[in-house]
């Protein structure tokens, strides 16, 4: 999951490294839009990344300094990069910008409940909540999935309706597969 992670993040951040080439919305009167973008991209980059670790069960139990430390640098990150995710949202074509908003509060709403959990030493609800938000740092892949399936495929759909539907497909999957994960090892202890 980390390599492919890697090679999504390589191919969709890459457009982005320079300023004139990379496929920018409209932002007039915010003159701060491309660095504030760089780096939504760059912290949400490393949380990606954290949080395959995090959910990693070997890490875990092996390496639980390692554990709680990527924890922390995944809450400073995903901090970071939803919020800034909120600021660029306005800027963002109306079509599927409630998507994306709604699935960046879940992220960091998500986060924040984990980080408390873990601080209140409530394991089993740490785990939950950390896992509903670890589905929302990777509603991304789906979003790029089903937008390049599209275009191969060459659809005869309108495209509002597939680029509001990408903005919802990804997170509201994932998060529907990881309530079935956890009902499905609810009865399993949690180490």
């Amino acid at each position: 999951m980390f390599l492919v992670s890697v090679g999504y993040i390589i191919h969709t951040a890459k457009p982005y490294l320079d300023r004139e080439t990379a496929p920018l919305m409209p932002h007039e009167g915010f003159s701060a839009y491309y660095p504030t973008l760089i780096t939504h991209i760059a912290f949400a980059t490393v949380a990606l990344l954290t949080a395959i670790f995090q959910i990693w069960p070997w890490l875990r139990r092996n390496h639980p300094a390692v554990h709680r430390w990527g924890g922390r640098l995944y809450v400073v990150t995903t901090m970071i990069a939803g919020v800034l995710g909120l600021v660029i949202v306005p800027f963002a074509p109306p079509v599927g910008k409630l998507g994306v908003t709604v699935a960046t509060v879940l992220w960091l709403a998500f986060t924040v409940m984990g980080y408390i959990r873990i601080r209140q030493r409530r394991y089993a609800e740490h785990r939950r909540f950390m896992l509903y938000a670890f589905a929302m740092v990777m509603n991304n892949f789906w979003g790029s999935i089903i937008i390049t399936a599209g275009r191969r495929l060459e659809l005869e759909i309108d495209p509002n309706y597939y680029l509001e539907a990408v903005r919802w497909i990804g997170w509201v999957i994932n998060l529907m597969a990881v309530t079935w994960w956890l009902n499905r090892t609810a009865g399993r202890p949690v180490r």
